[in-house]
Parts: structure tokens; C-alpha cells; sequence
């Protein structure tokens, strides 16, 4: 279902008022009119419902209540079967022109946790600071794509975006998650075979978290490759085909997240429980 991400906390009394972009597309995209409601996210993760009860003014006026416990939103969360996945993480090298847009999209869509660009030995786009102070103001731009793919998946988890960090600031990023999660699985997306494991035997150890390494235009040099394989990375190779980087995110998302959702009717059953 899908599912607006509110920009402000409602008042003390549970009101809110949207007006510019917001109500152009609750009003005018969704057709949303008073008396209708649609659920939300309240800026602190948490889930809302809200009731229109004006549309004026270029102002659409709402109420604004939390989700019990037993929501629908839970309800459709459980059904899909997104509460018995372990966090999926995106490690992307950063690409050249808009790719990222397009891989930030994908990223929300397909239920990921969070994104973290880096800057590997490939990548040609280098980030500046500007004078908001984000790197090339390309930072706040990625969070509104995140923003909208959201809203329009109905995804059920708020995609994060870490602020993009060098190859070395994200392996030491990678050694924290380890230390959060003993059971992480660290998944190093390559074009060659490496190594024979196989995605069902990485993954069915009943992971805690799955973090997944996509390299740039051109791939991981090797010397990358073993940096990231000394720090616990699984070298994967998917088929016989090259991916463009944008979609090898998307492919090894999917196929990752294919075999966790699925893992009931693979895993071995204990003959004696």
C-alpha cells in the first residue's frame, strides 16, 4: 500500500497542513478529498493515519493519528514476509551521470535498508562540498528519489542513505556492522567466479544482516577485490553475463532477497524437532 512520508509532526492537537509539492500530489495526483485518509509516516519512522479535513487554499488541512500496534500496515508487512528478513544493505560504488538515481529508485523499491555510496578505485565521479554543505548538492537530491520511490512502492522500510565515504571509511563502517551483527554476511558482487560458494550456501545460515558490494563502471579493481575479501567478503558471481552497474544492484538485490523470502521451502528441515 502506499503510503505518504509526512515532512512535518503534526501540532499538539494532531493537525497538520501541506501545502506546495505535498498538496499537488495528494490532492491532485492521488485525488485525495476531505473525508479520505491515507496512511503515513511521521518523520520519526513511526506510522501514522491521517484524515483530510480540508483541501483549500493550496492547503490540504489533516488529522493526524498513530497506527495501533496491529495496524494493517504490520498486517501487510507480515503477509509479504518483510518481518522475517534480516536488513539488506547496499554498499554501491558511485557510478558516472544519473545512474544513481536510477539505482536509489530500484534500492527502495526492492526493500532495501539502506544505500552507502563510496568512492572506489573505478569510480570517476569524485564529490565536492558545495555551499549547502553537501557533496555536490547530489546528496539531498538522492534522498528525495528515496522519498518518492517510497511513497510510490508502499514499501514497508524506510531505505536509508548514508552520505558517500571513501572505500576505506566504508570497510571500517562494514567492521562496526560486524560487531552489531556476528551473523552479518558480506556479499562482494563479481563478474569472474572467485571462488565456488553459492548465494543458498551464504545465506542459510540464518544471516543477521546481508550487505552487498556493487562495483562502478568497470568493476572492482583487484586490488579492491582482495581488501574486501580480507575483511570477510564472499566474491559471487551471477551467471556468465557482465551487468551494467545499475543493474547488477538491482539483479543481486533481487536474487538475495529471492532466497531469504523463500528459505522455508529450501532449508533443510531437522527430521527429529
Amino acid at each position: 500500500m502506499k503510503r505518504f512520508i509526512l515532512p512535518v509532526l503534526p501540532d499538539k492537537g494532531g493537525m497538520l497542513r501541506l501545502s506546495g509539492k505535498d498538496y499537488h500530489y495528494l490532492v491532485r495526483v492521488r485525488r485525495l478529498g476531505p473525508g479520505a485518509s491515507f496512511p503515513a509516516l511521521l518523520p520519526s519512522g513511526e506510522e501514522a493515519l491521517v484524515e483530510v479535513r480540508g483541501v483549500a487554499g493550496g492547503c490540504l488541512t489533516g488529522r493526524c493519528r498513530p497506527r495501533d500496534a496491529e495496524g494493517a500496515l504490520r498486517e501487510e508487512a507480515a503477509l509479504r514476509g518483510d518481518e522475517a528478513l534480516p536488513p539488506i544493505i547496499l554498499f554501491q560504488a558511485l557510478p558516472k551521470g544519473a545512474k544513481m538515481d536510477l539505482i536509489l529508485r530500484q534500492a527502495a523499491e526492492g526493500g532495501l535498508s539502506e544505500v552507502a555510496p563510496f568512492m572506489s578505485d573505478h569510480t570517476v565521479l569524485r564529490l565536492k562540498p558545495d555551499a549547502g554543505g553537501t557533496e555536490g548538492g547530489k546528496t539531498e537530491r538522492w534522498k528525495r528519489i528515496l522519498k518518492e520511490a517510497l511513497q510510490q512502492s508502499g514499501s514497508g522500510i524506510a531505505t536509508a542513505l548514508r552520505s558517500p565515504c571513501s572505500e576505506e571509511a566504508l570497510l571500517g563502517y562494514w567492521q562496526e556492522l560486524r560487531e552489531r551483527y556476528p551473523r552479518a554476511v558480506g556479499l562482494l558482487m563479481h563478474q569472474d567466479p572467485l571462488e565456488r560458494g553459492s548465494l543458498h550456501g551464504y545465506l542459510s545460515g540464518d544471516p543477521e544482516l546481508v550487505v552487498l558490494a556493487v562495483g562502478p563502471e568497470g568493476g572492482f579493481s583487484p586490488e579492491e577485490t582482495g581488501r574486501f575479501i580480507a575483511r570477510g567478503f564472499k566474491p559471487v558471481c551471477l551467471g556468465n553475463t557482465v551487468f551494467r552497474t545499475e543493474t547488477a544492484a538491482l539483479y543481486s538485490a533481487a536474487a538475495v532477497r529471492t532466497i531469504l523470502l523463500e528459505r522455508i521451502s529450501w532449508m533443510p528441515r531437522n527430521p527429529n524437532p
